[in-house]
């Protein structure tokens, strides 16, 4: 009798291998021979689960950044403005272990963006969606008056991002520089200076 595969569950642990590799040996060290290696797999099982290496990698980022959407739309339900945005913000730094995890691999991503026109429209569709929801709340907040800083909305979205992305960076570059806790006051600064 044939055994009995569960696809979805297959491709699941293909893309959690990808992940793995990724953070752990780099995005370059990401062979589909590796992946498949973690996984468990031979290349030929990757080849019937995926096109090619860029799909599991856009399959393994697209995967992280769903995960990360479901986590922060529980953190903000029924919650708007400065509170939730302070969730959105804080929840998008390296502030434990599985949020390093994901950053290391967003960053790992960006060089190969450049790159890559697919791998860069998915990231900027990614990061137009954060910048959308940033904005959203700083909205909220100045509509509720829990933000005093004039100026443009935008400008306050981009410096905020921004802010998270230097941020994440500088931890996972120079980590005996800064801590978790030292990212976290840094931001909450900044959102008090709103």
């Amino acid at each position: 009798m044939p055994k009995i595969v569960d696809h979805d569950e297959r491709r699941a642990e293909v893309l959690s291998a990808a992940r793995r590799v990724i953070v752990r040996d780099g995005i370059d060290a990401a062979t589909t021979r590796a992946i498949a290696k973690e996984a468990g797999y031979s290349n030929g099982v990757l080849a019937h689960y995926f096109a090619d290496k860029d799909e599991i990698l856009l399959s393994a980022l697209s995967q992280s950044h769903q995960r990360i959407r479901e986590r922060l739309t529980r953190k903000v339900e029924g919650v708007t403005g400065l509170a939730a945005l302070r969730e959105l913000l804080l929840d998008n730094l390296p502030l434990d272990a599985e949020r390093t995890q994901e950053s290391r691999l967003e960053v790992s991503f960006w060089s190969r963006s450049l790159a890559s026109d697919r791998l860069a429209e998915v990231q900027r569709a990614e990061a137009d969606e954060l910048r959308g929801a940033v904005r959203e709340l700083l909205g909220q907040a100045r509509a509720a008056g829990e933000v005093r800083a004039d100026g443009s909305l935008d400008d306050l979205a981009e410096h905020l991002l921004a802010l998270v992305d230097g941020l994440s960076l500088h931890l996972l570059l120079y980590p005996g520089r800064l801590t978790r806790v030292d990212l976290e006051r840094l931001m909450l600064q900044a959102l008090d200076r709103l």
